[in-house]
């Protein structure tokens, strides 16, 4: 794909993101930035996307313009990303179950072209942290689970809501909060660094 960086490898190109990523994760929290952003809105999701992956692509933090699928999966088409954007983004949030269908239409728009996963888990991290007080321990959450549910939950939200929810818990930190962030990354394959020692 196509970076700021020149790299033409893919296992150096994930090597980067994930590195990366971390990183300005990791910064974000330390910063106070997660703890400040608006909750639930697409301009944090756009801020969180920017932060990580500005270092490598010119396409952060904007909407995609090409169509894409994962698996069976067909994400909103480009013609009607904005708008899907704009209806998951004004869903409620003041529950457990709202978040979760709110997280679930923002998948379902996918409004970037590349790390909307570890994007959008974090966007969620920030909601739930800020309207339940809780934290998701993604270093609980299986792998081929969590992908099996998450593309079943464009028709039904109840296998990823119940997989998030026994990730759920409400010891905070530094520590936990780069554990959780390890196990997002892990959930797309990306396991070589821990945040914690970058």
């Amino acid at each position: 794909m196509k970076n700021k960086l020149g790299i033409t490898s893919a296992e150096e190109l994930a090597d980067v993101e994930e590195r990366l990523g971390k990183l300005r994760a990791r910064e974000m929290y330390d910063s106070g930035l997660l703890a400040t952003i608006p909750v639930g809105t697409f301009d944090s999701l756009v801020k969180i996307h920017e932060t990580l992956f500005g270092d490598v692509y010119d396409f952060a933090g904007k909407f995609r313009t090409v169509n894409i699928y994962k698996g069976d999966l067909r994400f909103a088409p480009v013609e009607g990303l904005e708008n899907a954007v704009k209806f998951a983004a004004i869903m409620p949030q003041d529950s457990f179950d709202e978040i979760i269908d709110k997280y679930v239409q923002m998948n379902v728009a996918h409004p970037f072209r590349e790390g909307n996963g570890r994007a959008m888990r974090l966007w969620l991290d920030v909601i739930i942290a800020a309207k339940l007080a809780l934290l998701v321990d993604w270093s609980k959450v299986d792998k081929k689970s969590y992908q099996i549910a998450m593309e079943k939950s464009v028709l039904n939200s109840g296998a990823i809501s119940e997989i998030i929810r026994s990730a759920l818990t409400d010891k905070f930190g530094r520590s936990a909060f780069l554990r959780a962030l390890d196990g997002s990354f892990a959930l797309e394959g990306y396991t070589k660094y821990k945040a914690e020692l970058l």
